[in-house]
């Protein structure tokens, strides 16, 4: 927003008080292609240079172990990879023994009542977790239900139907 006017007649254009900054020499004055081409340069130079140095590190690093483990006790979803120390997606290991199966439900990790699969990700699902598609009348846990609220009445929707 612009100074308003200086209602005397006298002006003294040594004492107005205005400062003219990066912002304004870039937006408004005659050099302003320029000067955002300069910022712009310095601004892609350093991501790059800054990318570089991270993926040299990287990929200079040693290799702590060939099959990296995930960092909780939690297993992998279907479909779901590591990334390893060096930058890469690794699989992960298929038998991963019974320390780590899920004993309840996914979605709220108890382990009372009755469970029963979900559809999307194929993990067990306690009743009260459980919801079923608006469209495809399929049993999904919480975790991979939408629910649309864009309509006159809520929607449950599961991933393959909200796509």
């Amino acid at each position: 927003m612009t100074k308003r006017a200086c209602p005397f007649k006298e002006t003294f254009s040594s004492q107005y008080k205005i400062h003219v900054g990066q912002h304004e020499l870039s937006h408004s004055s005659v050099f302003g292609n320029k000067y955002r081409k300069e910022i712009y340069e310095k601004t892609t130079n350093l991501l790059f240079n800054g990318a570089k140095a991270v993926v040299g590190k990287i990929w200079t690093g040693e290799e702590r172990s060939s099959h990296p483990e995930p960092a909780s006790n939690q297993p992998l979803l279907k479909g779901q990879r590591l990334i390893g120390h060096d930058g890469r997606l690794t699989k992960a290991t298929s038998a991963q023994g019974p320390a780590t199966a899920l004993t309840g439900c996914c979605a709220c990790q108890k382990n009372q009542g009755s469970r029963t699969s979900c559809s999307q990700c194929d993990r067990p699902v306690c009743t009260p977790c459980t919801r079923q598609c608006s469209s495809c009348s399929t049993l999904c846990c919480s975790i991979c239900t939408i629910i649309d609220y864009s309509g006159r009445y809520d929607e449950v929707l599961c991933c393959s139907c909200a796509t």
